[in-house]
């Protein structure tokens, strides 16, 4: 599968994932796609829509030499704990911004064989999962500071994109 990373103005972005029913090759190598595009920028977690595929999926790697396939998961629960902290997003490339989250969280998943299991993390895999786990319900890191925040980031990243786009030419 040749796969791209999908930036922020993409309307995939902003829809919700259907579940995955078929635990096939093709699941495999969409799953390897994303853990590819991932180390390739350096980042830590990417979600099938980041790639252009509306399903159910997401992978972490947080330098733990782990690597995590989520298939079809839920957030069962979150603790009443929050942490703001910077995050940035592949599909918003070269933005930190602060944003609130639950220090820990559980979440079930299936892995790419299709086998259920359930997971509790804290500290940067917990965020990862949740910032992952955003991305299947069309929510960017971008949403998380309210309308007049977005529409900012927004606005200056197709201003910097329009740059880049410029001097390529």
């Amino acid at each position: 599968m040749k796969a791209k990373i999908v930036i922020l103005g993409n309307d995939l972005l902003r829809q919700k994932s259907e579940p995955v029913e078929k635990f096939d090759d093709e699941l495999k190598e969409a799953i390897d796609a994303a853990f590819v595009l991932m180390r390739r920028k350096d980042g830590v977690g990417m979600a099938a829509p980041q790639i252009g595929l509306l399903k159910r999926f997401f992978v972490i790697n947080v330098g733990d030499d782990v690597d995590r396939v989520f298939v079809n998961p839920q957030i069962v629960s979150t603790s009443v704990e929050t942490e703001c902290k910077e995050e940035g997003c592949l599909s918003v490339p070269d933005f930190y911004i602060p944003v609130t989250r639950s220090t820990k969280v559980t979440v079930q998943a299936q892995d790419e064989n299709g086998k259920p299991f359930t997971l509790t993390a804290d500290g940067l895999l917990a965020r990862a999962i949740q910032h992952e786990y955003d991305h299947l319900n069309g929510v960017l890191m971008i949403d998380k500071n309210g309308d007049e925040a977005r529409a900012e980031i927004e606005k200056r990243f197709q201003r910097q994109f329009m740059k880049k786009m410029l001097k390529r030419k």
